[in-house]
C-alpha cells in the first residue's frame, strides 16, 4: 500500500497562485506580512512586481484589493482567515461585498487545526461571517487537490470569492488527474442508505475514514464532499435527505452559523429529516498541538463514527 500523502491547503494556495499567474496577467497577490505563513512567498518570488505587502493592516489591504478589482486586476488578499474575515470583516461587506466587485479572499489558518497559536487565532466564526455578505462565494476545500482546483476556479469566476485553507498537512485522497471541481456542486464519495455524512475541508477524510469503520456496525454511511458552503448544492443535500432520512454534518468550525446550519435551513425547506451537527460547539478553542485539539474537540473519525451510530440508534431505530 502506497504512503498517504500529506500535504496543508496553505502550500496549495500559493502552488496554484504561482501557476496562474503564467497565464493570468491580471492577477495581483496583496498579503499583509504573513507571506511565509500564507505561502504567497512562493508568488513574491516570481512575480515581485505583482505582489504587494500591506503590512500588518488586514483592513486597508480589503481596501486596497478593492480598488485593484475595480480597476481590472483580479486580487487575490491574503491573510489568516481570523484576519482575514474578522478584523477586515466591515472592510469585505461594505467595499467588496456591496459593489460585488472581483476580489478573492485567501484566508489561511481557519480552525481549530491552528494548534498552538490558541483561541486568538482559531478562527471558527469565518464562514458564518461570510454567509451573511450578500453575493459571496464561500470555498473549503478538503485536500491539496482539491484547493488548486479550488483556487483556479475562484480566479475565473466573476465576483468576490472567500477561500479557506488550513495550516494541518492533510491527507490527499483526490486524484489530480480526474478530479473536477465545479463552483456550487457537492460531491458524492461513498453511497449510502443508513444515514448521510455531509463533510467540508479537513473533516471530509475523517468522514470517509469512519465511514469505513460503521460498516463493522452494519451502517451504510452516504458520505458528500461539501466544498462550496455557499452557494450550496441544496440538489445533492435533499436528495441524501430524502433518501437515507437522517443527515450528520461535520465541519472545523462553529456549528453557528457554518455548514451545518446552511444544511439544515436547505433540509428544513425540502425535506424535514434530522440533523446531527459535529463541529466546535458553543466555545472558544485552546493552545496545544493541532491533532490533539482536534481530537479533544471531536473532529476526528473516531468521534464522528460514535456520533453517527448514536444518531442511527436514535432516529433510525
Amino acid at each position: 500500500m502506497a504512503d498517504i500523502i500529506k500535504k496543508a491547503t496553505r502550500e496549495s494556495y500559493g502552488e496554484a497562485l504561482k501557476e496562474l499567474a503564467k497565464e493570468c496577467d491580471k492577477l495581483v497577490v496583496l498579503d499583509a506580512d504573513l507571506a511565509e505563513a500564507t505561502k504567497t512567498v512562493m508568488f513574491k518570488k516570481e512575480y515581485p512586481e505583482r505582489f504587494i505587502d500591506c503590512g500588518i493592516a488586514e483592513a486597508n489591504m480589503m481596501g486596497v484589493a478593492a480598488g485593484l478589482a475595480a480597476a481590472g486586476k483580479i486580487p487575490f488578499a491574503s491573510s489568516f482567515a481570523m484576519f482575514a474575515a474578522g478584523r477586515a470583516f466591515e472592510i469585505v461587506r461594505n467595499s467588496i461585498g456591496y459593489p460585488h466587485l472581483n476580489v478573492k479572499i485567501g484566508a489561511t489558518h481557519a480552525g481549530i487545526s491552528v494548534g498552538e497559536d490558541g483561541a486568538t487565532h482559531q478562527c471558527n466564526e469565518d464562514i458564518a461571517l461570510m454567509r451573511t455578505i450578500p453575493g459571496m462565494t464561500i470555498i473549503n476545500p478538503a485536500d491539496h487537490v482539491e484547493a488548486k482546483a479550488a483556487v483556479k476556479a475562484a480566479a475565473a469566476y466573476e465576483g468576490p470569492v472567500y477561500l479557506r485553507f488550513g495550516r494541518l498537512a492533510a491527507p490527499v485522497f483526490n486524484d489530480e488527474a480526474t478530479y473536477r471541481f465545479e463552483i456550487g456542486k457537492g460531491i458524492g464519495l461513498k453511497d449510502g442508505t443508513d444515514v448521510t455524512i455531509i463533510a467540508t475541508g479537513l473533516m471530509v477524510n475523517e468522514a470517509l475514514e469512519a465511514a469505513k469503520m460503521l460498516e463493522a456496525d452494519g451502517i451504510n454511511a452516504r458520505v458528500i464532499n461539501i466544498h462550496t458552503i455557499k452557494p450550496l448544492d441544496k440538489e445533492i443535500v435533499c436528495k441524501a435527505a430524502k433518501e437515507t432520512g437522517l443527515i450528520v454534518t461535520v465541519e472545523e468550525h462553529s456549528i453557528i452559523g457554518g455548514l451545518g446550519s446552511a444544511v439544515s435551513e436547505a433540509v428544513t425547506e425540502c425535506c424535514p429529516v434530522p440533523v446531527v451537527r459535529i463541529g466546535v460547539n458553543d466555545e472558544f478553542g485552546h493552545s496545544g498541538p493541532a491533532v490533539d485539539l482536534l481530537k479533544e474537540f471531536g473532529l476526528c473519525k473516531e468521534n464522528i463514527a460514535v456520533k453517527v451510530k448514536e444518531a442511527v440508534d436514535r432516529f433510525k431505530k
